[in-house]
């Protein structure tokens, strides 16, 4: 019962942790995107150099504070994050260009990033940063 308690708090606290680097990681994204398209970049592009952004802060802060991975990056995390992050950027994009349609830019870029979001999460946790308990 202890252990699994353990594990619980564990994961409890990766969550959070994940979702504060999420906040951080939107903060980025949004950022870049809206001043792109305030200097007349295509949303599709300024969604694209956003995402990049993002996806490095992502990195960065979640393989060292919420899945606090102790070793060495090695290319197959790398490659992982980047399969993952390409799925998430596929949603976010699919999202964005179909929600633009008929709703303000503001919330098909709100659409696109929980689409995007949900993806990541998934695929961080339980591919990429698989180590985490160790």
């Amino acid at each position: 019962m202890n252990e699994s308690l353990r594990i619980f708090r564990k994961e409890k606290q990766a969550v959070w942790r994940f979702g504060l680097v999420g906040v951080s990681n939107t903060a980025v994204d949004f950022a870049v995107f809206f001043l792109l398209t305030a200097a007349g970049a295509k949303a599709a592009v300024a969604q694209a150099v956003a995402y990049g952004a993002g996806m490095a802060n992502s990195y960065i802060w979640n393989r060292r504070w919420t899945f606090q991975v102790k070793r060495k990056a090695n290319i197959k995390e790398v490659l992982r994050f980047l399969v993952v992050n390409g799925l998430s950027f596929g949603a976010s994009l699919a999202v964005l260009l179909a929600a633009e349609r008929f709703a303000s830019l503001w919330l098909a870029k709100l659409a696109a990033t929980i689409a995007g979001m949900a993806v990541n999460f998934i695929g961080s946790r339980y591919w990429v940063f698989v180590e985490m308990e160790k």
